[in-house]
């Protein structure tokens, strides 16, 4: 075969020569229009994972409690009474940076439709935000146009926003991360599979006209790096509609109460395109689209559009033929458009018509698994690979530090997006784990809590991760991340079930993003693996890269947890006059890594490496202090270090506190480290000092007074609790 082109074709999509010669040899010919454009997107990074997959085999995935595991639309752990609980995070990174508020909105649609495709309905949505630095203008609109987005489709749908968290780190200036997390509730009977089955039986597809919103959209751009000329690339963003998407909700789930389908996918990244070839690949058969069949917005739509656009709130089903009736009568009682557009054949084989006419005949293997998956060559970097700007002076006095941790962006107060979320909708919500909530609210948490009533207990919920921890040690930052998350189910009383994870890096043809990335899955694997928590699902997002550079590689994992009784738990301010504070866990504080670090200019690679068993047993210690009622309040120690974990305590109730770190520093801590150092395990608790005692914390002080008083050794901090508020809450976009 002679040499490709320069302006070939197939490199304008995005495929190597390697690639495209090996799409040859698979059909036997070259591909035509149609067939190359659903190649380009099946075998891009966002639907292939070539440059991940072999990494990603090393994560444990079964459990005691797992119901569906990877390769499902979401994954399901098992809580009881026949009750599962359904739960994924995904990103829309390069459309939300493209266009925030349809990227946002559309990135909550697809997470949404990820839950009720296997009989799950949508019961709460956590998202995970990264901006960069606020002085920037662009930061600043992408962050608005991202919360707006969320909270539109969110609270249009009627599924409340319980939690979630918001960086900002110059590295996510181009590039910013927008992950969404859903989790959903079902009856293990109602349950579906998106795999195809039953040669015969037709495929249906359900929800939205297709239009060519979204064309290219998530497959292409999260495939590549976005550079200069990023406006012309909104036309590929999906435009989303919450209304629609709740009647397709409430149809597909009343669907499957029924018994009236065999297998349900939603059409996500690559549209028609994957759902159906995904469906296939699963069922070990082939499945005819006649594109003529499809409904459309435009006319006028070439075969190819119809298979590759991502226009949003759509499903596909496979129906058996005797009940295609009924599934369309359902449809149209629920105003929700469908339209029967295929049928499952034998043929192991892919083939779209027109008409009658086949205009693309693809065999499944091929186009599905057929993709070449990329070995990583990955290396680490000599030294710090980003930028170091100091804000704070090193001559600043522990109050001044105090005082701006607490009012450094990804500390501070967020109460300005969060408030913008409907946190209560569907009365589930027992607590609202809401990173830098509203002060005084009673029912901010380190976790979400969500009642079920149906199984008799609860849930708790949380997402985490620390990029900039990540980028100084990628194997242990993302240890400390999970560990972040089983911290702060323990405070909520919770047993870990299951994980999902986004991660989130730059371009993994370059050495160092390869090495962050394969370092992280190693860290991933290895908290896992020491903690019995099976991953059931999650995502990758990769080449999220700019001009400058590389984002900081952000892996965010999400946690679900089971806890007995949503009634006892304790919050995370201080509750009591004189109640004793103490410190409980294996906590090493160190200023590598830390807000304190980033603040003077001071970040470098290399973090301490957590005792995953030690934490371990020190969450199982809280966890059941919590659960027996013996806490007043619990709160874990991150961002900030110890001092700023005191003063949230504080801020929360405004109750002051008296404590003495000495203790600490005879471990060998100095002075910043003992008030700003951060790492795992750490727990600041209050109540009866006997309590405390016997749970084995260490007791530095009391609840008391109006000010935050901190004594290390010959320093002292004293600030009023009304100061720190005010620094809290200071941060305006």
């Amino acid at each position: 075969m002679s040499a490709p082109a320069a302006s070939s074709p197939h490199r304008e999509l995005g495929l190597t020569d390697a690639e495209f010669e090996l799409i040859c040899e698979k059909l036997g010919r070259e591909p035509n229009g149609v067939e190359l454009a659903m190649f380009s997107l099946l075998w891009s990074e966002h639907c292939a994972y070539k440059h991940s997959r072999k990494l990603l085999r090393r994560l444990p995935t079964e459990g005691e409690r797992v119901v569906m595991g990877p390769g499902e639309n979401a994954g399901a752990v098992d809580i009881g009474e026949g009750y599962a609980v359904a739960f994924k995070v995904e990103s829309h990174n390069h459309p939300s940076a493209v266009e925030p508020f349809q990227g946002a909105a559309t990135g909550v649609g697809g997470i949404l439709r990820d839950i009720f495709a296997i009989g799950a309905r949508p019961i709460a949505i956590l998202d995970s935000l990264r901006f960069g630095e606020l002085d920037s203008e662009r930061s600043r609109f992408l962050l608005d146009g991202a919360v707006r987005g969320i909270g539109h489709y969110g609270n249009s749908i009627g599924v409340p926003t319980v939690g979630g968290e918001i960086y900002f780190e110059a590295p996510y200036e181009h590039n910013c991360l927008v992950n969404a997390m859903c989790v959903g509730l079902a009856r293990q009977d109602e349950m579906v599979r998106a795999a195809a089955a039953g040669v015969g039986n037709a495929v249906v597809l359900m929800g939205a006209s297709t239009g060519r919103d979204g064309i290219g959209g998530a497959s292409v751009l999260a495939s590549a790096e976005l550079g200069d000329g990023d406006e012309a690339k909104r036309p590929t963003v999906q435009i989303g509609d919450p209304f629609e998407e709740a009647k397709v909700l409430e149809c597909c789930l009343e669907l499957l109460e029924k018994g009236l389908l065999v297998s349900l996918q939603d059409l996500g990244a690559a549209g028609l395109t994957s759902s159906a070839g995904e469906m296939a690949s699963a069922g070990g058969v082939g499945i005819d689209i006649d594109v003529a069949k499809v409904p459309l917005r435009e006319v006028d739509m070439e075969p190819f559009e119809i298979m590759v656009s991502e226009s949003q709130e759509r499903m596909l089903a496979v129906v058996e033929p005797a009940k295609v009736d009924a599934v369309l009568a359902l449809c149209e009682k629920w105003q929700t458009g469908a339209a029967e557009i295929g049928v499952v054949t034998d043929s192991g084989r892919i083939r779209v018509l027109r008409n009658g006419d086949v205009v693309g005949d693809m065999p499944v293997e091929a186009l599905v698994d057929g993709c070449p998956l990329y070995d990583l060559s990955p290396a680490e970097p000599e030294e710090w690979i980003y930028d170091n700007r100091a804000t704070l002076a090193g001559e600043a006095s522990t109050e001044e530090a105090l005082l701006a941790l607490l009012a450094s962006p990804s500390i501070a107060s967020k109460r300005w997006a969060f408030e913008q979320y409907d946190s209560l909708v569907g009365s589930r919500t027992a607590r609202r784990r809401v990173e830098g909530g509203e002060a005084a609210a009673d029912d901010a948490a380190d976790a979400a809590v969500l009642a079920i009533p149906e199984a008799g207990n609860a849930i708790a919920i949380a997402i985490d991760g620390n990029g900039r921890r990540v980028a100084c040690d990628p194997y242990a930052g993302t240890i400390e991340a999970v560990l972040e998350c089983t911290q702060n189910l323990a405070c909520a009383g919770a047993e870990p079930l299951g994980l999902t994870n986004c991660l989130n890096f730059g371009n993994p043809e370059k050495p160092t993003p390869a090495w962050q990335l394969d370092r992280a899955i190693s860290g991933l694997a290895e908290a896992c693996e020491a903690l019995g928590g099976p991953v059931v699902g999650g995502n990758v997002s990769l080449y999220n890269e700019g001009p400058e550079g590389p984002i900081y590689p952000t892996p965010v994992v999400g946690v679900v947890g089971e806890l007995p009784d949503p009634g006892v738990l304790p919050g995370g301010a201080f509750a009591r006059e004189g109640d004793a504070i103490a410190l409980l866990g294996p906590f090493k504080p160190s200023l590598a890594g830390s807000e304190l670090a980033k603040q003077r200019g001071e970040l470098r690679m290399g973090l301490p490496q957590p005792d995953i068993d030690a934490v371990a047993a020190a969450c199982a210690t809280v966890r059941g202090a919590v659960r027996a009622g013996k806490l007043a309040s619990v709160h874990d120690i991150s961002d900030g270090g110890l001092a700023c974990a005191l003063a949230e305590s504080a801020i929360g109730s405004g109750l002051g506190c008296r404590v003495d770190l000495s203790p600490l520093l005879e471990r060998g801590c100095s002075v910043e480290e003992a008030l700003f150092g951060e790492g795992s395990g750490g727990f600041v608790l209050s109540g009866q000092r006997t309590e405390l005692e016997l749970l084995g914390a260490l007791v530095l002080g009391e609840v008391g007074g109006n000010a935050v008083e901190i004594g290390a050794g010959e320093a002292s901090v004293s600030i009023a609790v009304e100061d720190a508020r005010s620094a809290w809450l200071s941060l305006s976009v």
